[in-house]
């Protein structure tokens, strides 16, 4: 006769040693199961079209040359440490000048999992050690501007940073002053803030406002003012 009590505790068994090679030794069954070509192709047009990773990273060739190259990265970094870099780039490594981006979750987990895909010849996972003390923070509109703008914006504002060639939309000319004089204080902050697709310019300008305080956004509004030795369009001033 057949007891139902060990029947019970076999077919738990099973379950668990099933659970326990789906998440292949801590692993998540998302993280191991393969995209599917839809999901693959539209982490690439993210990547491509939408988001601005391609301005400082390479992908197939395409992109800029500030960040790691991520055609390969997978042979470099573990999936969990790619994840925790889309998610939070200033804890997981401080001191990286790599903004968080705003998207939604659902995205941070697919660009995640197609990243932990890519591979190439293969190589040593092995990823950085956080420092024991974080590095200093840059104060003041011009140490903050040299750390963040000028790999694209060039250190004078001249629109041509060691990364500007890679990019589709040449960078913005802060030393422009007939430009410049065009723009109001409010958009440039909304510029650094928010990143370029929000006025409807490069989606490769990434977003500042999460990894910068308002007060140093607004800094960096001032030293632009002082490349472009300008001031806003009248209507703009509130009297000033």
């Amino acid at each position: 006769m057949i007891d139902p009590k060990a029947t019970g505790a076999a077919l738990l068994l099973v379950a668990l040693s099933l659970a326990a090679m789906a998440y292949g030794g801590g692993q998540t069954p998302a993280a191991q199961q393969m995209l599917s070509p839809f999901q693959r192709t539209k982490a690439e047009y993210l990547l491509r079209e939408r988001l601005p990773c391609l301005g400082c990273h390479r992908l197939d060739g395409e992109g800029g040359v500030i960040g790691p190259d991520l055609s390969a990265v997978a042979d470099r970094r573990s999936p969990e440490f790619i994840r925790r870099m889309i998610y939070d780039p200033q804890t997981t490594l401080p001191g990286t000048i790599m903004p968080k981006t705003p998207m939604p979750d659902s995205w941070r987990d697919l660009i995640a999992r197609y990243l932990a895909e890519r591979r190439g010849a293969g190589g040593e996972v092995k990823d950085p050690v956080t420092a024991a003390s974080p590095p200093s923070r840059p104060s003041g509109g011009r140490e903050l501007y040299i750390r963040f703008c000028a790999p694209c914006h060039g250190a004078s504002g001249g629109g041509d940073g060691p990364n500007a060639r890679y990019l589709p939309v040449r960078p913005t000319v802060h030393a422009d002053s007939a430009y410049m004089s065009t723009r109001p204080d409010d958009t440039l902050f909304d510029g650094v803030y928010g990143g370029g697709y929000i006025l409807n310019r490069s989606h490769r300008m990434p977003a500042f406002g999460s990894t910068l305080t308002r007060e140093e956004i607004w800094s960096l509004v001032r030293y632009l003012r002082e490349l472009c030795r300008c001031r806003g369009p009248a209507w703009s001033r509130d009297g000033r």
